[in-house]
């Protein structure tokens, strides 16, 4: 059975990635599940346990994207984007610095894949515009690929990733928040650090800002651009509060989300239903579905046989745990995905039996492997896809070999130095 429960994840991870004819990742990963089930790979049960593990999470990144559409369309973050290119006051450097705070900020606060799907056209947009040629429009497009899943630690709605392992592990939002701000900001410096050393020749001494449209010319609707400071401000008070009324962080998400397609519904911004029909409803479909097939490895003892590899890791003491549950994570992604990564591996964490610091180390290493990892290769998280997605539709071609020798160069340094940021940090506040 474990090698039919092998075969049937490999299987549906081709189809999720290779997605032939247009074929949705929600049907692949549904697919496979079912097979899991037809074959007694899985059974029943799994799947009810899959769906009570799954369901916040998935509402609650379908809610965050819905609200990210909305605030692109009423031109919030080109605003942003206009806001920063100005105060750089036609410094390239400065304009490159700005551009990465943005993407860590959108991804913070919308989820990574928001920013890849958001914040890429606009980059794309304004490099245009300051007449930057291919060669020195790279380094900012490089960067909001790269920022968009590096800095989507921060809360637990910053990435997938990140809700399914705080809602397996119950971690709630301000517990959260408090343990990974901080190597988020590590994971910042270093990644615009690295972005400097490889790409700083490339980028710009000066540029023209005369060439640039006004910030208030961006805006589509004023009173509604003004209204949704208040509602993201409500939209951060509500995660906190998830904690302490201990109600799903997607209830607050999708209040916010409704809130949103009700007032640009009435303003006549948006049409409501045509945004929710575009929202990546699949993603519910194959975070379910995915996740079952999973449960087949897990039920073939494959992720108990992980769990003994990361329990030897943690005799070395807390920062050799630490880095090898978060490097375990970031190949596994960069090979398989880091949806199925964050999956398997905490599942192998919970039999590990680690407890205490120890357990938290583990847990936090594996989502930063999860968030990072995957910038190795071009097939590690669906940001990175969208990306590519993104770049291709605007004629901007990055070969999978460039990307790869790029990943590896940029990612590796990075996620060390906030795998050792994570181990200080938890060292501290355990003190």
């Amino acid at each position: 059975m474990a090698v039919v429960a092998v075969i049937i994840f490999l299987l549906t991870l081709v189809l999720v990635i290779w997605q032939p004819k247009g074929l949705s990742i929600g049907w692949s990963a549904v697919g496979g599940a079912v097979v899991a089930l037809l074959v007694k790979a899985v059974t029943l049960h799994d799947v009810v346990e899959v769906t009570a593990i799954v369901w916040d999470a998935t509402l609650t990144f379908v809610a965050i994207i819905i609200t990210s559409t909305i605030l692109d369309k009423i031109g919030f973050f080109e605003w942003a984007a206009l806001k920063m290119a100005h105060a750089a006051k036609g410094d390239g450097r400065r304009v490159f610095f700005y551009v990465t705070v943005l993407g860590a900020l959108v991804s913070a606060f919308f989820a990574n894949d928001g920013a890849a799907l958001i914040l890429t056209p606009i980059v794309l947009e304004k490099v245009r515009i300051l007449r930057f040629d291919t060669k020195k429009m790279l380094p900012f497009i490089m960067a909001s690929g790269f920022i968009a899943d590096t800095t989507s630690l921060p809360f637990i709605i910053s990435n997938l990733v990140n809700i399914v392992s705080a809602d397996y592990f119950h971690i709630e939002f301000v517990n959260y928040a408090v343990h990974m701000i901080i190597p988020d900001l590590v994971s910042f410096v270093a990644s615009v650090v690295m972005l400097y050393l490889v790409f700083g020749r490339n980028i710009p001494q000066s540029y023209d800002p005369s060439h640039l449209s006004q910030p208030k010319d961006a805006i589509v609707h004023e009173g509604m651009f003004k209204a949704s400071w208040v509602i993201l401000t409500v939209l951060l008070i509500g995660y906190i509060a998830t904690q302490l009324l201990h109600i799903p962080v997607s209830a607050v998400a999708g209040v916010i989300a409704i809130i949103f397609l009700i007032a640009g519904k009435r303003v006549h911004v948006i049409s409501p239903w045509q945004v929710i029909k575009e929202a990546p409803w699949a993603i519910v479909f194959f975070s379910i579905g995915m996740y079952v097939v999973v449960y087949g490895l897990r039920d073939a003892g494959l992720t108990t046989l992980l769990g003994h590899v990361i329990y030897a890791s943690t005799t070395t003491g807390l920062y050799g745990g630490t880095l090898v549950a978060g490097f375990l994570a970031a190949i596994l992604s960069s090979i398989m995905n880091n949806m199925p990564t964050v999956m398997i591996e905490a599942l192998a964490i919970h039999s590990a039996n680690a407890t205490g610091i120890m357990q938290e180390a583990l847990v936090y290493a594996n989502v930063i492997g999860s968030d990072l990892g995957p910038k190795i290769t071009p097939i590690g998280s669906l940001a990175t896809l969208l990306w590519l997605h993104v770049l291709g539709k605007k004629g901007i071609r990055i070969s999978w070999g460039q990307y790869f020798k790029t990943g590896v160069i940029l990612t590796i340094p990075t996620l060390f130095v906030t795998l050792t940021g994570l181990f200080v940090w938890l060292s501290i506040i355990h003190i």
